[in-house]
């Protein structure tokens, strides 16, 4: 067989190709981690890839994962060879059809990135317990430990499950092993052909549904022949063990990789022996054979066939020796004996004790424990403490390592200063900011050096799961043999800082090795960079003789007509610097992924890379450290002293980048956190920031509105509030009739301004003089930060709050001056769907409960270390809820109608005490008959119950207590049901329908971003004919479904299609009647989105061109009617036109011109039909 070449790449493609060739149909949907698997399987069938039979594999995309594995189970049944790519709840939604699958006995294979189910909290990271959740499901689960094992076990997997007629589960640690990059050698498809057990697919075809050979399945059995039935199945589970062990001989003999179900390796007379599961395997047999040099006796077994569970052979991997075992599981099962595999192993030894097989002539101690859940870093240093741990006499079962478990005591003790043996490895460390190019850049620089350089790389990359606005941190490794560390790097050889703030945030040389490289991307010349740095790390650099350069990268990206992307330049600067590979050989090679990253975007982007690329070589200038002398610089504080405790002592830790050493009392049992603390997080990512010029400044509130990140704020106040204002502090006279004699201003909070510049964009008021001049402009936030500046944010929030009843609720104007109770989330630069959630906390934050469906919105909204919802001055604000994905209305309702038994709860018994004279009537009437529809109203109706509890205190009762605590219903409550397309359209449509039907006083804000942002850009139902998205490589070739027209079709919901760009006053409007109308009410929103591939800081009025291209139609349907006698109101009155520059401007209909132009352009003609025909039926409606 002829040699493979070696390929640099991570888990999910390699598992996907696989996959892939053995498949004929792949049923997909989007989940994190797993979702790249479906993307490659999409990209292949576009490029007309075929399978190992020479055919085209059929890749659908379904609504959910429960419609996927139906769809499976079909397409068994039918004959077909299917397969599908999978994680966490998504696996979970598998599990009834699972139960069917493998009562069948059908071959299915299902690839999974197992990730963390949520519980008290949701975590898009990897552990073992979704894939733990289907151990009674009857799937086969078969484990893979690394890279390479798990394309290795891929071809395993697919081959027995035809051989043993049994479905397997195929996993491998989400993210640490899904999105590791490292350089494997393929298993070649001539092999897999081979391989192909050609006589167990014609028996598997023979007993597939054929009305030539008819047969019945599913069939409803009685208890006098189903438990007989049940236990047919027994002798497929024995031999299957068996058979995944030939299966792994027969690909071992022919690629040299030997792999066993249950695999010893360590010293042969062990006496201390883990038996794990995934990629922690890798790390103890580095702790194994570091321990066994220095005397010790230690070895370990790597699990990789969970279920069916063969006990002999498992028993026989054990030395004699073995006295103690320690089992360790990556998940946790709350009141069990222990965790799965502890169990599996436990029930081994003992149904075995007195048999032919039990290999010990002691019975070992046996104890459980638990580590790495949600991707907790599980280094050699604690894998050392396990061994640590199982040698001591009174080891105790039910451990945790990794985490400081003071509420329990169950953690043992980690010696952090633990590294394994000498380091071959080159590695290096990058500090990033989502969105500016580093991720990209360092897996192309893992794919130079693994397929072009001398030797091996793998490439880890850690992002938390908020939007592009999060730090990244790219952990790079580089060596001559294969690399197996599936950990974090902890001795750097280089580090680069991509984000000059950071290195007054983070201890970014904790890792660094003596003389190593430190490259710092600064916006100042390398002498007062130097100058800049706190004395603490110039310490630092000068204790650990590190090489330290400087390059301002951003100013060539800027002159580049790149942007922020300075990825190209930062890459550049650490193949100079490091010179792994000749530079001249390593510049060719950037050149050649920069034409494969961008050449599809056209030659002009290709450019301006190699002109970074130019501009770059020139640019590295490197500073005398050891020369210098240290400045003063003191190392600033990342949390203010004024802030709540919590914040200082939890919140700020994980701010820092201490959050794994938070202790477990920290936290709350229940998962609550506070809101109002993304206050504190002070992110310092904008190169720019508005700058307000109250001359210009025709205080229209514009600004404030489309500002998605809450920094731009407006007050009106008294002149006398201005005694204590800063230096500088801007102001301009009140232009409103009704705030004469008060002074305006508009305030930016610098530190937590993204740059988008959409305020920029959408005022309208210029300097005749010069019209470039606006009433804001950006400027260089570096410029701003004088003394002159620093205190005006602050001081502006000390001014008094605009009084809400005081404000026209209806005027844009009006609205502006309230103060959001969401502000500074973690959403992408110029976010299109922030802006609406910013409008309804200032018009009912006060008494909103908001349901959150999985997606972006819960992402930027409920991610910690903190949160934008917010608070007001009297502690108000919207309470925050995320269940599920799927079931986000259900969920919602639930809310809407708790809330509305306590307010009947609260209210039958202040009748009660009324009654018995406790509480005067007069004050029962008032707060049962409240009318509360203004702001003034809500008010009064809150001083009724602030009397009311004053009323309570002096009274010792129990009934007094009661009522006190739900007395705060008997003001309204308002419940929100918020989502993105890919709920509303997709996973949850059919609850969402469900819950509107039943005609409840719910409300529904859709942000439509028209595609599913959040897991990366798949396409849903809601996406527009001819858009090219993942999981619709070729321009999906279907009409977006008209949720509004689903919803006007029940006759009892209130459905509004608003667009914040197009029409703001429209959109406020919409969001109050949606509020008042007596039933449930729907609001689509128009949210563009980056995925779109749009200028974002155009990205407003691109919004008003869709609206008047007649794409997005804005208007309000009231099925009671209006005053004119109308129940629909088309809201856009101008003409409608320029629907193909429109469309155009958007890459994701553009790109499909350079690959299909005469698809795109009947594709561009339906979608303009589709607009043309919708827009004609809701005139109709009328």
């Amino acid at each position: 067989m002829a040699s493979v070449p070696l390929k640099t790449v991570d888990a999910n493609e390699a598992v996907a190709r696989v996959a892939y060739l053995f498949s004929e149909l792949i049923a997909l949907y989007p989940i994190t981690p797993a979702s790249p698997m479906g993307e490659w399987a999409d990209k292949w069938r576009m490029e007309k890839r075929t399978n190992l039979w020479g055919l085209l594999p059929r890749v659908v995309e379904m609504q959910s994962e429960g419609g996927v594995a139906g769809t499976i189970h079909g397409a068994l049944l039918s004959g077909s060879l299917a397969t599908t790519f999978t994680a966490s709840q998504g696996l979970l939604l598998m599990l009834p059809n699972m139960f069917k699958i493998a009562g069948e006995l059908l071959p299915a294979v299902f690839h999974v990135a197992s990730r963390t189910v949520a519980t008290h909290a949701l975590s898009i990271f990897g552990d073992h317990s979704d894939v733990m959740a289907a151990r009674s499901t009857g799937f086969a689960l078969l484990n893979s430990q690394s890279v390479q094992e798990a394309a290795d076990l891929a071809v395993v997997a697919h081959i027995a499950a035809l051989e043993a007629s049994i479905p397997f589960i195929h996993f491998f640690d989400g993210f640490r092993t899904s999105h590791e990059i490292n350089t494997i050698e393929p298993v070649g498809e001539e092999l897999m052909r081979e391989l192909l057990p050609r006589n167990a697919i014609l028996k598997f075809r023979q007993r597939a549904l054929n009305p030539d050979k008819p047969l019945l399945y599913g069939s409803s059995q009685n208890p006098d022949v189903y438990f007989q039935a049940r236990e047919r199945v027994n002798p497929y589970y024995t031999d299957c063990p068996g058979i995944v062990q030939d299966v792994m001989d027969k690909l071992g003999n022919r690629t040299g990789r030997h792999y066993k179900i249950y695999d010893y390796y360590g010293d042969p007379q062990a006496t201390l022996v883990v038996v794990v599961m995934g990629s922690a395997a890798e790390t103890l047999s580095l702790v194994v054979d570091d321990l066994n040099n220095k005397g010790w006796k230690t070895g370990i077994v790597k699990v990789r066939l969970f279920s069916p569970f063969d006990q002999e052979r498992f028993l026989s991997c054990f030395p004699p020796t073995t006295r103690s075992i320690a089992v360790l599981d990556r998940c946790k099962e709350p009141g069990a004996a222990g965790e799965p595999l502890f169990l599996q192993v436990s029930s081994a030894i003992l149904n075995n004790i007195s048999g032919r097989h039990f290999p010990f002539p002691v019975l070992p101690r046996l104890i459980g424990g638990r580590y790495g859940l949600s991707s907790k870093e599980f280094n050699p240093a604690m894998a050392k403490a396990v061994f640590d741990h199982l040698s001591k006499a009174d080891a105790w079962s039910g451990f945790t390592v990794g985490i400081v478990d003071d509420v329990s005591g169950r953690s043992i003790p980690v010696d952090e200063a633990y590294t394994v043996g000498k380091k071959e490895s080159y590695e290096a460390l990058f500090y990033g900011l989502g969105s500016d190019g580093t991720v990209s850049a360092n897996k192309n620089t893992v794919k130079i050096m693994g397929e072009k350089g001398k030797g091996y790389a793998q490439g880890y990359f850690v992002y938390d799961s908020k939007k592009s606005g999060s730090m990244t941190i790219s952990h790079l490794r580089f060596s001559p043999r294969p690399i197996t560390a599936p950990y974090l790097v902890q001795r750097a050889n280089f580090v680069g800082c991509h984000q000059f703030e950071f290195i007054f945030k983070y201890d970014l040389l904790k890792e660094i090795e003596n003389e190593g490289i430190l490259l710092l991307n600064s916006p100042y010349e390398a002498l007062e960079t130097w100058n800049k740095l706190p004395r603490e790390v110039q310490r630092k650099i000068k204790d650990k003789k590190i090489r330290f350069y400087t390059i301002d990268a951003y100013k060539i990206a800027k002159g580049c007509g790149l942007g922020t992307r300075i990825n190209t330049i930062m890459q550049l600067a650490f193949f100079k610097l490091t010179n792994l590979i000749p530079f001249e050989e390593a510049l060719a090679l950037m050149k050649e992924h920069i034409q494969i990253s961008y050449g599809y975007r056209g030659e002009e982007i290709v450019r301006r890379n190699y002109e970074a690329l130019e501009k770059a070589q020139s640019a590295l200038c490197p500073f005398p450290a050891q020369e210098a002398l240290l400045g003063t610089v003191p190392l600033p504080s990342l949390i203010p002293e004024e802030a709540p405790e919590y914040v200082k002592t939890v919140i700020g830790e994980m701010m820092a980048l201490r959050g794994d050493k938070l202790p477990v009392s920290s936290f709350s049992p229940y998962g609550a956190f506070p809101t109002a603390t993304s206050r504190w997080e002070k992110r310092n990512i904008s190169l720019e920031v508005p700058l307000w010029e109250p001359s210009l400044c025709i205080q229209c509130g514009q600004c404030i509105m489309a500002c998605p990140h809450g920094v731009i704020r407006a007050k009106v106040y008294e002149p006398s509030c201005l005694e204590k204002a800063p230096e500088g502090f801007l102001k301009a006279q009140a232009r409103y009739p009704q705030w004469e004699g008060l002074f305006y201003s508009i305030a930016v909070s610098e530190a937590d301004c993204t740059g988008c510049a959409l305020c920029v964009e959408v005022c309208p008021a210029f300097d005749k003089y010069q019209p470039a001049k606006k009433a804001i402009n950006m400027t260089m936030r570096r410029d701003l930060f004088e003394e002159l500046r620093k205190g005006h944010f602050a001081f502006f929030l000390q001014l008094p709050d605009v009084e809400k009843e005081k404000i026209d609720i209806e005027s844009l104007r009006d609205v502006s001056l309230l103060r959001p109770l969401f502000e500074f989330p973690g959403a992408c630069a110029g976010c299109g769907e922030t802006p609406y959630l910013k409008l309804l906390s200032q018009l009912f934050g006060d008494r909103l409960l908001v349901a959150n469906a999985t997606g972006c919105s819960s992402i930027y909204g409920g991610n910690l270390p903190t949160t934008p919802w917010a608070q007001d001055s009297s502690g108000r604000g919207p309470a925050w809820a995320n269940s599920l994905f799927e079931d986000n209305a259900e969920f919602g309702l639930g809310l809407f109608l708790g809330v509305d038994q306590l307010r009947d709860r609260a209210r039958l018994l202040l009748g009660d005490m009324a009654k018995k004279g406790w509480i005067e009537e007069g004050l029962l009437e008032e707060l049962i008959e409240a009318e509360e529809k203004s702001p003034r109203e809500f008010l009064e109706q809150r001083k009724r119950i602030q009397l009311l509890k004053e009323r309570l205190k002096g009274l010792a009762l129990f009934e007094a207590r009661e009522l006190e605590a739900v007395a705060g219903y008997l003001s309204k409550k308002t419940v929100w049901i918020v989502g993105g397309d890919g709920w509303a359209y997709d996973i949850g449509l059919g609850g969402l329908i469900h819950v509107l039907a039943l005609n409840f006083n719910v409300r529904v804000l859709v942000l439509d971003t028209e595609v599913y942002s959040n897991t990366g850009g798949q396409a849903s139902k809601a996406t527009p004919r001819g858009a090219v998205a993942k999981f619709a490589a070729s321009g999906k070739t279907t009409p977006k479904m008209d949720l509004a027209l689903m919803a006007i079709s029940l006759g009892n919901v209130y459905v509004a299609s608003v667009s914040i760009g197009a029409d703001a006053e429209h959109t406020i409007n919409a969001f109050l009647e949606a509020e008042a109308f007596d039933g449930p009410s729907l609001i689509l929103a128009y949210s563009h989105c980056i995925a779109h591939g749009i200028d974002m800081s155009k990205s407003m009025h691109h919004q008003k061109s869709l609206v008047a291209s007649g794409r997005w139609p804005i208007f309000r349907y009231n099925p009671k009617g209006y005053a004119d006698g109308k129940h629909l109101k088309l809201d856009w009155t101008r003409p409608i036109e320029g629907f193909e520059k429109a469309e155009l401007s958007e890459n994701r209909f553009r790109m499909l011109f350079f690959s299909d132009p005469e698809r795109a352009e009947d594709l561009l003609a339906l979608a303009l039909a589709d607009c043309r025909n919708r827009l004609e039926y809701y005139k109709k409606i009328n």
